[in-house]
């Protein structure tokens, strides 16, 4: 079971207690009135002023790569010929709620979001990309009781690992398969049809249109995060909207994970972090020092009885599995990290088997078409780092946690929406 919670700190001015996840998230589909209620749909004037504002506060995208939010918008606004916006709500990451959670129970927020992109960019055609059946109704739905001012289509994909990164959604919309194309050109620059495309994720239009009815607030919800919670030994899974800085180990108490010795960052993109894990904040730059990374805000943890060398088989072996099979270097990359992988955690493995796991790991970053070699990479790096003596622990033999691992469907790391 899935919880949702806020931990965002009272009487802010301005702030609603929990702006993105609404007032009362345990409740179903959020109504046009009850929208409307807070400040919803308000009208824009100007784009200026809003562009301004989601300037000064800092926002970054929410889809993983944690980009500057303006600018995205600046650069669509400013390359040549008409725009489209595009609600990403594709979540490829198995242990992520949140982008479904908000197009579920909240869809006139991110339609919202949606329009008042389509009005800084100069926008007059937008879509809504998915691919769970329960959002897609809830947004047909507001669709039907609500005209934006702005043409919008829904587009409906299957669901995968790859399916939501930016080019594959353009080349989804446009009729093809949902995987990803060689860059440049990046769709701001050509994307649906040929047309500069603003492809933006679902919680960072959320965050767009509180931030225009509530401007007030706007560094304190451009700081928040959405967060998924998992684990092996914890008494829930959650969906958490934190400020800014969260230490993680306020996150695990929340849910029964205290007593965890490891975490597994940003979904399957952040890497393993071992000691020291708790004292981690909720903070892109941060992160990034650390030798991490916040995703799509996705955390998954380890408990005494984990092996991390048998949650990074599994997770590499689910990226094998969900590669696009376009890239030779991702097909053979990810191959090799999960086999050899595999051998170890079998006690099957030969002396090389580190050294080349260490030499894969930098030599892989960077050379697939999308980030899901440099996931599968940051893993074993990250593995390695964390927990140096573990490849040497189980030559020539094999531990319970790893033989009996479970399949490589990311069942493991998979949070249900609630």
């Amino acid at each position: 079971m899935t919880g949702v919670h806020s931990l965002l700190p009272e009487g802010q001015p301005g702030l609603l207690v929990s702006p993105v996840l609404g007032a009362e998230p345990y409740r179903g589909v959020e109504d046009l009135a009850g929208y409307l209620a807070v400040g919803g749909y308000a009208p824009l004037t100007a784009r200026d002023p809003l562009l301004d504002l989601i300037t000064a506060a800092g926002l970054r995208g929410r889809g993983g790569a944690g980009f500057p939010a303006a600018v995205k918008l600046r650069a669509v606004l400013n390359a040549p010929g008409r725009p489209v916006v595009v609600a990403n709500g594709e979540e490829g990451e198995p242990g992520s709620v949140k982008d479904r959670w908000l197009l579920c129970h909240r869809p006139h927020l991110v339609l919202d979001g949606l329009r008042l992109a389509a009005a800084m960019t100069g926008a007059e055609h937008g879509y809504v990309y998915l691919s769970d059946a329960r959002a897609e109704q809830a947004v047909r739905h507001a669709l039907t009781v609500r005209n934006t001012g702005l043409r919008i289509e829904v587009v409906r994909t299957e669901g995968a690992y790859v399916a939501g990164e930016e080019t594959a959604v353009v080349r989804r919309i446009e009729g093809g398969p949902a995987l990803p194309r060689a860059k440049p050109p990046r769709p701001f620059e050509a994307g649906v049809g040929g047309a500069p495309t603003l492809v933006a994720n679902v919680e960072t239009l959320a965050r767009i249109a509180v931030m225009h009815a509530c401007p007030d607030a706007a560094v304190a919800v451009a700081g928040a995060h959405l967060v998924t919670v998992s684990g092996s030994g914890g008494s829930t899974a959650a969906l958490a909207e934190v400020p800014a800085g969260t230490h993680l180990k306020v996150l695990a108490d929340l849910c029964g994970h205290g007593r965890a010795e490891a975490v597994l960052l940003g979904g399957l993109f952040g890497g393993l972090h071992g000691a020291g894990w708790p004292d981690l904040p909720l903070d892109h730059d941060l992160l990034k020092a650390a030798g991490g990374a916040l995703g799509c805000g996705a955390l998954h943890f380890l408990h005494p009885a984990d092996c991390p060398l048998a949650v990074a088989t599994e997770a590499i072996a689910y990226l094998a599995a969900q590669s696009a099979r376009q890239c030779g270097v991702c097909v053979s990359g990810t191959g090799a990290l999960a086999g050899t992988l595999t051998a170890v955690a079998r006690g099957e493995a030969d002396d090389t088997a580190g050294d080349r796991l260490h030499r894969w790991s930098r030599q892989l970053p960077g050379r697939g078409a999308c980030g899901l070699l440099d996931a599968a990479a940051r893993i074993v790096a990250s593995l390695l780092a964390h927990f140096p003596g573990r490849i040497d622990a189980h030559r020539g033999t094999g531990c319970p946690a790893c033989t009996d691992r479970a399949p490589t469907d990311g069942r493991r790391f998979t949070v249900t929406v609630p």
